[in-house]
């Protein structure tokens, strides 16, 4: 739950929130409430049931429970999860996608050359 991602030095954004402008964070992020602009992190980050992103992101690995509108870019992975919606293109060397996910857009997937 949410108090092990806060003992990793991680953020939770909970549901009700809501944040226009550009979002920053080093290691853990969950997002539960709604992000208008972009989010940049070399981190993880959580996108809960409730949440809603307009905007990019741009993180190490990212896991979608709620809603995207914009294009992701992951380092790492990126996993779509059931009842999750994404509307935009995805850039990730790991991409897993639920059978019950929503996913508008294009993926390349490619992994880094050495």
């Amino acid at each position: 739950g949410a108090a092990e991602v806060t003992r990793a030095g991680g953020g939770v954004l909970s549901s009700g929130v809501s944040i226009k402008g550009s979002v920053k964070f080093q290691k853990e992020l969950v997002i539960d409430g709604e992000v208008e602009g972009k989010i940049d992190s070399h981190g993880r980050l959580t996108i809960g049931v409730n949440a809603k992103i307009t905007g990019e992101i741009r993180t190490k690995s990212v896991i979608v429970n709620g809603t995207v509108d914009g294009n992701i870019t992951a380092e790492e992975r990126c996993e779509l999860r059931a009842g999750c919606t994404v509307r935009g293109d995805i850039e990730s060397p790991r991409l897993v996608v639920d059978e019950a996910a929503t996913f508008i857009g294009s993926a390349k997937i490619a992994t880094k050359k050495a």
